[in-house]
């Protein structure tokens, strides 16, 4: 991450809350009650599946749906799931980023 987009993304706390059997990372916005988040589903044992990565425009162009994406993977590499890229931010995260492969379900 450049050191541009790391200022401007500065002050972004992203949690994770389970919901039922699946969960949401949402990234709260310094400054504005906007939240981003990325939804995923389980699919068998230890596999999630990224279904929606959503930032709303008001906070939009700041690498929130990046960090979002980052949080997920850095879970996945923490706790051991798998992940099914099939939000299409996901998926070009995962295509942009090779060394995520071993997570990719």
């Amino acid at each position: 991450m450049s050191d541009e987009n790391s200022d401007h993304n500065a002050g972004v706390v992203i949690t994770h809350h389970e919901h039922g059997p699946g969960g949401k990372y949402v990234a709260d916005v310094p400054d504005t009650k906007v939240t981003g988040y990325l939804e995923w589903e389980p699919q068998g044992e230890n596999v999630r599946v990224a279904t929606h990565t959503i930032v709303p425009r008001e906070i939009g162009g700041r690498g929130i749906a990046a960090l979002l994406v980052g949080k997920l993977i850095a879970d996945a590499r923490e706790t051991g799931f798998k992940v099914v890229p099939q939000c299409w931010y996901v998926a070009k995260k995962f295509d942009e980023n090779p060394e995520w492969s071993d997570l990719r379900a």
